[in-house]
């Protein structure tokens, strides 16, 4: 499988065309200290086509006026062969018919000189994230249609065969050069930051991954555990810290349980996100950040935003990227390769044999919920791994299970309800999990009386016995 190659953002590549090396300087040194120093230039509209045909480029800001091949001829031919690639012209025309002719022609904006130097920064900061995103969607489209993965060591540390999850991965792929903001929704307990951590190591950054949990700070702790403090800054305050920002300083700086950030902080926030400048606490040196932010929260972000607890213009900053972690009860599929790895880590963490899981208890446990997801089911394989003492893993082993409690309206001839096939079983079964299931229920209900057990299932003892012995091979 063919390794991608990572193309940091900041590694976008900018091409400025014009015939005055005045011009080109100025606008160049200009984009250059707004913190993009990728800025190729040509002053030969003649060497534009051969330029592009062998560099990846970005975006280009053209004159109009030129020798040679003039502005709008190679507007033209930019929009018809690189139909992707945004174009701003720059003229000393401002007429309207000029304005009107660049952009019927595809031009991404049209600027007139003298350039307005926040307008021009503006306007190709756009032009690069319009750039950005459709380089993502060609590389997801051509990701979903191959089913591949481009570096599938970064996702090792997450047990799946989930179809669900495999299409988060490809995503997250696709988005690997980008260092927008990126939002991570999903339950308690779904794997968030194992998915986080995997953004980080696609992402090629060289910087560590660092995580700061957001719950239960106050507007003080978060600004202080974040961006740091003067010595002096306050009482108590015997030295300097640095904070979390520069400590991702170069990597990816991880925000967990964002939605319970309070509003005083969502501003403080949302100013980094916008500007990546900061201040330490009593400081009024002002430091820059080149930290890739990833935020995760279990909230519901569209009723935090209607209650006015969370604000809006934040909530879009962050959710440039932004996909869901299905829970464990929309992919059964991988109840099964968790189980089976949680015991053999557990086992082998105990100094205990590995025991064999028995296959009615996978049939059992894709019948359960798991509100708490992975992190419920990693608990109570633990708890039963730690007291099994016969070798195998059964339903038996898992105390307070819970399979899920749907029944239909019909009852049964005692009074109680009988639940539905398709209430019971979330995930249609096979003969041979239902036989090992009702063998393990009988088993349970009877202590480990093979005798007693058989009774219940209308079998002969040793039609029973043969079973269990075929279960333990």
């Amino acid at each position: 499988m063919t390794q991608m190659t990572v193309q940091p953002a900041t590694q976008q590549h900018i091409l400025l065309i014009d015939d005055e090396p005045g011009i080109l300087t100025e606008v160049s040194l200009l984009l250059t200290l707004s913190g993009m120093p990728q800025v190729a230039t040509l002053s030969d509209s003649r060497q534009v086509i051969p330029y592009l045909s062998e560099h990846p480029v970005s975006v280009v800001i053209l004159d109009w006026v030129m020798p040679h091949v003039t502005g709008g001829e190679l507007l033209q031919k930019l929009t018809a062969d690189f139909p992707q690639l945004p174009v701003m012209v720059m003229t000393a025309m401002g007429d309207v018919e000029t304005a009107v002719k660049c952009m019927r022609q595809g031009a991404f904006d049209f600027l007139t000189k003298p350039v307005d130097p926040n307008r021009l920064v503006a306007s190709v900061q756009k032009a690069l994230q319009v750039s950005d995103l459709g380089q993502q969607n060609k590389i997801l489209k051509d990701y979903l249609l191959a089913d591949r993965l481009g570096d599938p060591d970064a996702f090792s540390g997450i047990i799946t065969n989930s179809k669900k999850m495999r299409c988060i991965f490809q995503y997250i792929e696709a988005i690997s050069s980008s260092r927008q903001p990126v939002l991570i929704t999903g339950e308690t307990g779904v794997g968030k930051e194992l998915i986080a951590r995997a953004v980080h190591r696609v992402s090629g950054v060289p910087g560590p991954f660092v995580s700061l949990n957001a719950a239960g700070l106050d507007d003080f702790m978060f600004s202080d555990t974040l961006f740091g403090h003067k010595k002096g800054a306050f009482t108590g305050a015997d030295s300097k810290r640095d904070g979390l920002i520069s400590a991702a300083a170069g990597g990816t700086l991880f925000l967990d349980e964002i939605g319970d950030l309070s509003l005083a902080s969502q501003i403080k926030l949302l100013r980094l996100l916008q500007e990546r400048e900061y201040y330490r606490i009593g400081s009024d040196l002002m430091l820059k950040s080149d930290a890739r932010f990833i935020a995760a929260s279990n909230m519901d972000f569209k009723a935090l935003r209607a209650a006015g607890k969370f604000r809006n213009d934040l909530y879009f900053r962050l959710c440039t990227h932004e996909f869901r972690v299905p829970p464990l009860r929309e992919r059964l599929e991988d109840v099964g390769p968790l189980v089976e790895f949680f015991v053999r880590s557990f086992a082998l963490q105990q100094g205990k044999p590995v025991p064999a899981v028995s296959p009615g208890l996978i049939a059992a446990l894709e019948q359960c919920s798991f509100s708490g997801n992975v992190r419920e089911l990693h608990n109570l394989v633990h708890d039963a791994v730690t007291r099994n003492d016969s070798g195998i893993i059964d339903v038996c082993d898992f105390v307070g299970l819970k399979p899920v409690p749907a029944r239909s309206s019909k009852s049964g001839a005692d009074g109680e309800e009988n639940p539905s096939f398709s209430a019971v079983f979330r995930k249609f079964p096979t003969i041979l999990q239902i036989e090992e299931l009702l063998i393990g229920e009988a088993m349970k209900r009877t202590n480990g009386n093979q005798t007693a057990a058989a009774e219940l299932l209308g079998v002969a003892r040793p039609t029973l016995s043969k079973r269990l012995s075929r279960e333990r091979l």
